[in-house]
């Protein structure tokens, strides 16, 4: 027996091949118009996270970068005017951390600073699991965690970052600066390695130069700053007993081999002058070096792996009070603002 639709005549199967026709076409034409909306959406959120910034405050962006979407938040500063060239400084956060604890002013002063002194803030995200950016690490080269092991293009990303934010903002371009904290500050030397053209000076905090390879076409300053008792990053090299996973992480290069491999990437002559010497802490410069550039170590005999001056108390021992990491870099950078 014959299926009832092919007991019909021809108009009737016509009006049904029409139906058809006319069902698909309208779905075609709902899909066009989805994918036009979304073309248009993506189109309006990629000018909206170009747009210049014209005011101060606390502007929060993503980006699609090697096939993740990576965040970053900007800090303009209350003082900060359009018709004024800023300073720049970028603030990477240590690892297991995200940009929002780094941003977070209790925990390091950053943005009390930035008040002060007038310089623009940008936060940048390492990898993470979480939408929200937490526990993150950088691929700082022998370091750490993740972005070491998925060879994430940090340096790529931090690049599409700093042009961005240089053209939404009045940067000044002889004053951009990097610092970070623990995996944060050796991420900031792999930076100056890599990208000696736009960095001009950095300030690791509590994290060596752990690079695996480097040849920087230009001097580039460099401010490091120690405790003599870190039990996470060991002062005279290695990971500590309070450092996680030995997986994650690496033989840490100490701080002299650190310091020394920049003194001679820059020329600098070899014997420091003591310029700070307080109870508790001291700092010593290399100058001069080439094109004006400068290397200095300050040292802290206790504060353990934290940020000099730091507020917040996380766990270990709590950060030294007598220097403050962001008054001593701020002038470590004022120093090198020549142009060179």
């Amino acid at each position: 027996m014959k299926p009832a639709f092919l007991k019909a005549g021809p108009g009737v199967l016509l009006m049904v091949a029409l139906l058809l026709s006319a069902s698909a076409a309208a779905q075609d034409g709902t899909l066009r118009e989805r994918l036009r909306e979304r073309r248009q959406a993506q189109a309006s959120e990629a000018q909206a996270q170009s747009a210049p910034i014209t005011a101060p405050g606390d502007y929060r962006y993503s980006l699609e970068h090697g096939g993740r979407t990576r965040l970053y938040l900007v800090h303009v500063p209350p003082g900060y005017r359009g018709d004024t060239a800023a300073p720049l400084l970028l603030s990477l956060h240590g690892g297991g951390g995200s940009m929002d604890y780094m941003a977070r002013d209790e925990n390091y002063g950053q943005l009390s600073h930035a008040a002060r002194a007038g310089q623009v803030l940008v936060f940048p995200n390492g990898i993470s699991r979480f939408r929200s950016g937490m526990l993150a690490t950088w691929n700082a080269g022998a370091c750490c965690g993740a972005a070491r092991d998925e060879n994430v293009d940090d340096v790529g990303f931090i690049r599409v970052v700093l042009e961005r934010v240089m053209g939404q903002l009045n940067i000044d371009r002889q004053r951009v600066y990097a610092t970070g904290m623990s995996n944060g500050a050796m991420m900031a030397y792999r930076l100056a390695c890599e990208m000696p053209e736009l960095i001009r000076a950095i300030a690791p905090v509590a994290g060596t130069d752990n690079t695996l390879s480097c040849a920087p076409g230009q001097p580039v300053s460099v401010l490091h700053i120690h405790a003599r008792n870190d039990t996470h990053v060991l002062y005279e090299g290695g990971a500590g007993p309070d450092s996680v996973d030995r997986a994650q992480v690496t033989d840490y290069r100490s701080v002299p081999a650190s310091v020394a491999r920049w003194v001679a990437f820059n020329g600098c002559q070899r014997s420091p002058q003591r310029v700070l010497e307080t109870d508790g802490a001291w700092c010593e410069l290399y100058t001069p070096c080439r094109n004006g550039a400068r290397v200095q170590l300050c040292v802290t005999e206790r504060g353990g792996h934290s940020w000099p001056g730091g507020v917040k108390r996380t766990r270990g021992e709590a950060a030294t009070q007598v220097l403050s990491a962001n008054e001593v870099m701020w002038a470590f950078f004022m120093q090198t603002s020549a142009p060179r």
